[in-house]
């Protein structure tokens, strides 16, 4: 499961959802968005980094998707299962 954690309005999110999206049939994964506004905990963990995505609850990275690092980093994530 990727998770990104996002804002409404976030055009970064936007642009990292549809990379996500781009990806998700060839590497076969879900994503879940989570909107961060309004929960007090997650905009003081997430603030102004997002989008935040994470691999299976293990952060991957904030702001961008880069399709080949995002690529690596699930393969990697899926050798150590």
């Amino acid at each position: 499961m990727v998770t990104v954690y996002s804002r409404h309005g976030c055009h970064l999110c936007e642009d990292a959802v549809k990379i996500l999206e781009g990806l998700r049939e060839e590497l076969d994964f879900e994503i879940e968005i989570v909107y961060i506004d309004g929960d007090p905990a997650l905009e003081k963990l997430y603030g102004e980094q997002v989008p935040v995505t994470h691999i299976d609850g293990e952060h991957h990275d904030f702001w961008r998707v880069d399709p080949i690092r995002f690529r690596s980093s699930l393969e990697k994530h899926r050798q150590r299962r």
